[in-house]
């Protein structure tokens, strides 16, 4: 979309919510989530609550006029009492602190020596409890991007939500419920889309050098984003970070609409697929946060930052991947593409190869057949990319045929169809050599194979013809 977001005064902030790789951050709990029938199911209705500031919280009351009863699923041993709001939480995870402390020193943060842990209401089912809670650990740091400094505003260790069965039905699985997360909040430096994604592409490369969960819904980023004479809108639910900047350019596009017919209030939208979004609550603010009651003061000593500061990942040092050169890695690092790439190389062994397949193929692809980068990975997913290599390997598929290859499978065309007209166009060509062969028989084989390469003009590679004319000189 042609906007220009310095024009329009575009302000962006991120808040990325990472799963930390220990036990839950209340209780004695593993952070585990499981595919087994619950053992035990429990019903509540929960109820809004005043803020610190004797307010009730906009978006908590418009989620308590909806009056819904939930069920909350879970297991007799990997949940307990705290989960279920029946028993205090115990004294916080000290691994999680650990991880949070060294996260905070690699974003250039102000660590807090004593903080107030609180409750935030979420009234939506999340929380058997009725709130989420949070502590804030460290504040005014900042990340570097190309086009600018990106301040960190406020950096939080907090407990994950209830997992979702079922929306509608309102039913909440309690494995997921007290994972701990912690909350990077940038302020609202990021100037346009292209920044706001290099910023959650440079933090996550930061949080994956720390000790955090990996895969599908472990992280999880949210926009907040405004333009002159608009409210604040926060965008929820990236998981795929490659949306993040469609998703901004459509929003920016439909709050500019906005403000021309004066239309413009903050609110709460949820991402779609298609980076489009629909409404989901209203905004909330400070009123939802109040202290927690059941726990002391956190406190963190110079003992403990020291701690974390002695085996400090490096923030200059690359993921060095044997077989790549450093540009090619650090690109691999920058398009969030080393866990595709690491997978892939379960297929085929060649990293050269893959990282091709990866980064330059469906970039001309999408040049080409005038598409969004985006378009062309939601096609070629790792599942296609993984049969198109594993074809390779088999040989069933040549390397200088994988782009034509992507490109007929973009334009339409079913993978197998292709690889099934491939395998019958060999079959006709090898019928044709052993008629070149008893056209002219008695030639020797490099006669032939001169013969059969002038025939064809680069249809079958040399081996290939080597092959079909060793096989009938026998």
């Amino acid at each position: 979309m042609d906007l220009d977001y310095e024009k329009l005064g575009m302000k962006s902030g991120l808040e990325i919510h990472q799963q930390l790789d220990t036990r839950k951050l209340f209780c004695r709990c593993p952070s585990l989530l499981r595919k087994d029938e619950p053992d035990f199911i429990v019903k509540r209705r929960l109820h809004v609550v005043a803020g610190e500031s004797g307010e009730i919280d906009v978006a908590a009351a418009h989620e308590a006029e909806k009056g819904k009863e939930f069920t909350y699923e879970g297991y007799n041993n990997s949940t307990c009492l705290v989960e279920l709001d029946e028993e205090p939480p115990h004294e916080i995870n000290q691994d999680a602190l650990h991880t949070v402390l060294q996260i905070a020193l690699l974003l250039n943060c102000k660590i807090l020596p004593i903080s107030q842990i609180m409750r935030k209401a979420v009234i939506d089912g999340s929380n058997t409890s009725g709130f989420q809670r949070t502590v804030l650990i460290a504040r005014d740091g900042f990340l570097e991007t190309t086009v600018g400094r990106v301040g960190i505003a406020t950096l939080c260790l907090e407990e994950d939500a209830a997992r979702i069965i079922d929306k509608e039905k309102g039913i909440f699985r309690l494995d997921r419920l007290g994972i701990p997360l912690v909350e990077i909040a940038t302020d609202a430096s990021i100037l346009n889309p292209s920044q706001a994604k290099e910023a959650a592409l440079t933090i996550g490369e930061i949080l994956r050098k720390t000790k955090v969960k990996r895969g599908l819904g472990t992280i999880r980023q949210d926009v907040n984003l405004s333009i002159s004479g608009g409210q604040r809108i926060e965008l929820k639910g990236f998981q795929d970070i490659r949306n993040i900047e469609r998703a901004i350019e459509i929003e920016i596009a439909r709050q500019h609409q906005l403000i021309k017919k004066g239309k413009s209030i903050p609110e709460v939208r949820a991402v779609n697929v298609d980076g489009t979004s629909r409404f989901l609550r209203p905004l909330p603010g400070a009123a939802r946060m109040y202290p927690e009651t059941d726990l002391p003061l956190l406190k963190i000593s110079r003992q403990m930052i020291d701690s974390a500061k002695k085996n400090l990942p490096k923030k200059e040092k690359e993921e060095k991947i044997e077989g790549l050169n450093n540009e090619m890695a650090a690109l691999l690092l920058k398009r969030n593409k080393i866990e595709e790439f690491k997978e892939l190389l379960h297929v085929i062994k060649n990293p050269q190869l893959i990282a091709k397949t990866l980064l330059l193929f469906p970039k001309e692809i999408a040049s080409k057949e005038k598409k969004t980068i985006e378009q062309i990975e939601k096609i070629l997913n790792r599942d296609v990319l993984g049969n198109v290599l594993e074809d390779v390997h088999k040989g069933k598929i040549k390397e200088s045929e994988i782009k034509h290859v992507l490109t007929a499978i973009v334009k339409g065309r079913s993978y197998k169809g292709i690889v099934g007209a491939k395998n019958e166009e060999l079959e006709n060509i090898e019928e044709k050599i052993v008629k070149i062969i008893k056209e002219k028989p008695g030639l020797s084989k490099n006669a032939y194979m001169g013969l059969v390469m002038k025939e064809f003009h680069g249809k079958i590679s040399g081996k290939e013809a080597s092959e079909v004319i060793r096989k009938n000189l026998k």
